[in-house]
This record gives structure tokens, sequence and C-alpha cells, in this order.
């Protein structure tokens, strides 16, 4: 398990950085962690997401420990912790290479619990989607965010992804709209 501290931003954003960010790739043991802070993103923020509560909260153990599987490294789940805080997650970001001929991964999952937004957690949850797909040869890594959310298409932004023109009905929610974006893995 790698985990990696993050500390406060540096020039004007250092005041709303008040922690440390501290980030590691889960595995299946963490399987409650997980369930624990998807179904809280679910809840949360049921437009953001493909997936919806009432689907997830029936898995079982088995569901949640397969969805932190390596699978032949196609797949990676990250958490997200404020430096001092208990072991519950502040956030949660993954990547998923679905054809590896694509030389793509999706980033997907993202989320920041609203009590950790402004805290540049949700910056620091997609670096080690970056780096792992670096690790799998993947050369851009793409993601799908719903139309309308500014904060999330902000976010992206700050990362270095674009607008790719993509728009496709968000699958929990056919009345919304999910739009492409992408960055390069240089």
């Amino acid at each position: 398990m790698t985990e990696v501290e993050v500390g406060a931003a540096t020039g004007d954003r250092a005041e709303t950085c008040a922690a440390a960010v501290r980030v590691r790739r889960l595995t299946p043991d963490d399987w409650r962690v997980l369930r624990d802070i998807r179904l809280a993103a679910l809840r949360e923020s049921p437009s953001a997401f493909g997936s919806t509560y009432s689907r997830e909260a029936a898995f079982t153990e088995s569901d949640w420990r397969g969805r932190l599987e390596p699978e032949s490294n196609r797949s990676a789940t990250f958490g997200a912790a404020l430096a001092g805080s208990d072991r519950s997650l502040a956030g949660l970001s993954g990547g998923f290479v679905d054809d590896p001929s694509a030389h793509t991964v999706e980033l997907v999952s993202m989320w920041v619990s609203p009590n950790a937004r402004g805290r540049r957690v949700g910056e620091v949850l997609v670096e080690p989607v970056l780096a792992w797909g670096r690790t799998v040869g993947a050369d851009r890594l793409h993601l799908w965010v719903t139309e309308g959310n500014l904060a999330a298409l902000r976010l992206y932004e700050r990362c270095g992804f674009v607008r790719t023109g993509e728009r496709e009905p968000l699958l929990s929610d056919p009345s919304l709209t999910v739009i492409g974006m992408v960055r390069p893995l240089q």
C-alpha cells in the first residue's frame, strides 16, 4: 500500500489548505472504507455518478472487495484523508482501463466530501491516477463530468483537462448530460 503525504499549497491558496492530505491506494482489505465513502458520495452527489445509491447499497463484501482487486492492473482506487483525521476518507478517485489498445485511462469515482472541499483534496486525488496511468502504458486520462457541475469542471481544468466535445446522457439519470474531458499523461 502506497501512501503519499502532500503538504499545504503555496501562494494564495496556503490559507485555505489547513491540513496536509494523505493519499493511498486501496486494497481489497479496505473494502469497508471504500463502501462507506462510495455510499456517502452517491447519497451526497447523486447527479455526479453513473450509478445509484440503491444499486450499490445492495453490494456484498465480495462485490466491494472485487472492486479493489487489481484485475491484471486494469484498475486502481485511491483514498485521501486529511492529516490528523481519523481513518475515514475525505475523498476518492479511481482509474480504469477499458480497452488497453486505446492507451486511455478513465478517471472514475472522483469525489471529495463537503467538509474537505477547498483544501486541494480533489487536485491531490487526480495525481495518483495520472501516475498509475503512466505505469500501465496509457498516454491520456479521460473523464466524464456532469454538465453544470461547475466546481468539478473548474477542478479538472486546473488539473490540465480540456473538453473533448463528447456529450452523452448520464447513465443513472438520462435527463442529465455528461461531457468528456481529457489530458495527456506526458
